[in-house]
């Protein structure tokens, strides 16, 4: 814990003492240069781009990374409707004004504007320590490419933001960026990234983005775009930097071995400290399970905020008899006070007590190992198709540690066999849903694999057999339907224009 303590306390720190300084500049201007004096402010301005991670990976990014595929829904509360625009993401039929669709927006710009205040404000400072100047720059290009990067692809086009707001006048965008304007920004960041920052860290700073951070998210960049020899490449040089698989899967998530040999990129989060506890075994518990799911009794969770992202049949039938990622990842039901077995699924990816009461510990993973591996093993796969090759290697070393047996060409086994290079994108991108499952990478892969649409629209007529509160026009999913509508606020005080839908 004490690894994160430093750079999230003097976030909130940035945060606190905002307006003091915003106090000594007239109303209309915001004079960046008087605060950025030396190279701790900086540095506290930099702690503060990280900070807004945390909101985001509460609510933002498993709403629209994970329920809005075919891994989870949610919990239907007959009580409590406080959060049905939450539902209507999972249903394909949330609108313009949803709250959670601003949040998504507003917070993703909050953290490229702090971004742009650190990379606006670096020349102004006349020394750093060895090293200081380029790290500091890596990191807000890496914050500011994983803002754009998330955000291109569930809006499409966005306004690029690309330097600091000093005046009124400058809060209006130019309009929406084309999308390959905005993935030229986010290569062009993640590429000076990873040449500025460092390959690891120690002591307190261990959890900042490093160099690996900044090519593996370049490479998924990459795959997303269908490159894939440049995404091969910039993929292969993480491997370079001394990551590996840990053997036992659960160890990933445990709150006390955060950061650990497989994690690239975790949004940090502290159980102890006001303000940056994570709260995900509260969320994603039943709202029917009182404490049986938590051991927390004295935190109530009978509301509209828990019951999400719950694991779906579909999601629960991915899972090959015997692996053991599913008994770490998911649970397919609780014990009541009475004894009796409840059968709605919750994940437990994320449910390792709590701290203090409200409180958890836990992490976020955005990046790790596994994920690379797989990624270079698709990006191989579509190069060429080689039977038994380093593709099937790749794909293999991440069964083997869930326990499973290998994949391979001339199996004699139908599950167990690969013959063709359609075969083994079907093979990967299996592996991918319950490996990475409730990590928010499953709607990101629907999409730029072209199965979104096809996926979730046999998926939704499999909800609504099973679930009779669905409305009869949920999952009704277009190509239209893959991009989220931009928040009605922006589109009339910024003059953009919609998506269709």
């Amino acid at each position: 814990m004490k690894r994160v303590r430093y750079f999230l306390v003097i976030s909130i720190c940035l945060c606190s003492c905002g307006k003091s300084f915003l106090d000594l500049n007239p109303e209309t201007s915001i004079n960046g240069a008087a605060f950025y004096k030396s190279e701790g402010e900086i540095e506290q301005a930099v702690n503060g781009a990280y900070n807004i991670l945390q909101p985001l990976g509460t609510e933002s990014y498993w709403i629209f990374g994970e329920m809005r595929s075919d891994n989870t829904a949610f919990q239907y509360n007959t009580a409590d409707r406080g959060h049905e625009q939450w539902e209507f993401v999972d249903e394909f039929l949330v609108g313009a004004t949803a709250e959670c669709i601003t949040n998504f927006w507003k917070n993703s710009y909050v953290g490229i504007s702090r971004a742009n205040d650190v990379l606006d404000n670096i020349p102004n400072i006349k020394s750093f320590s060895s090293g200081k100047q380029d790290q500091y720059t890596g990191e807000a290009e890496f914050l500011r490419a994983f803002h754009y990067f998330n955000l291109v692809r569930q809006f499409g086009g966005v306004p690029l933001r690309e330097h600091s707001v000093v005046a009124p006048g400058g809060a209006l965008s130019k309009g929406r960026a084309s999308v390959d304007e905005v993935y030229a920004r986010i290569i062009a960041d993640l590429t000076d990234a990873a040449a500025k920052l460092p390959a690891a860290y120690t002591g307190a700073a261990i959890g900042r983005a490093t160099s690996g951070a900044a090519y593996t998210l370049l490479g998924k960049v990459y795959l997303t775009r269908h490159q894939y020899s440049e995404a091969l490449a910039a993929l292969k040089k993480a491997t370079t930097l001394g990551y590996s698989l840990v053997p036992n899967y659960a160890d990933i998530f445990e709150p006390g071995k955060k950061n650990g040999p497989e994690s690239i990129f975790e949004i940090q989060y502290l159980g102890a400290q006001t303000g940056l506890f994570s709260t995900f075994m509260y969320i994603f518990a039943p709202y029917t399970s009182g404490s049986a799911v938590t051991g927390d009794s004295k935190t109530s969770i009978n509301g509209s905020g828990s019951g999400w992202n719950i694991p779906t049949a579909d999601m629960i039938s991915a899972y090959e008899p015997g692996d053991k990622r599913k008994d770490v990842s998911m649970a397919e039901g609780y014990k009541a006070a009475n004894g009796a077995f409840v059968a709605i699924p919750y994940v437990k990816k994320y449910n390792h007590g709590y701290t203090e009461v409200g409180r958890t510990n836990d992490n976020f993973p955005v990046l790790r190992y596994a994920d690379v591996l797989l990624m270079i093993a698709e990006c191989l796969n579509e190069q060429a198709f080689v039977p038994n090759g380093e593709a099937f290697d790749l794909l293999n070393q991440v069964r083997q540690r869930a326990g499973l047996p290998g994949k391979t060409a001339g199996n004699p086994d139908p599950a167990l066999n690969i013959a063709s290079q359609e075969d083994f994108r079907k093979a990967v991108y299996h592996e991918r849903q319950v490996e990475l499952a409730f990590e928010n990478h499953r709607w990101y892969d629907l999409v730029r694999t072209g199965k979104a649409v096809e996926t979730m629209n046999a998926h939704g007529l499999r909800e609504k057999q099973q679930k009779n509160y669905i409305p009869g026009n949920a999952y009704q999913v277009t190509t239209n339907r893959l991009l989220l509508p931009i928040p009605q606020t922006d589109i009339n005080l910024d003059n953009l224009t919609q998506n269709p839908q």
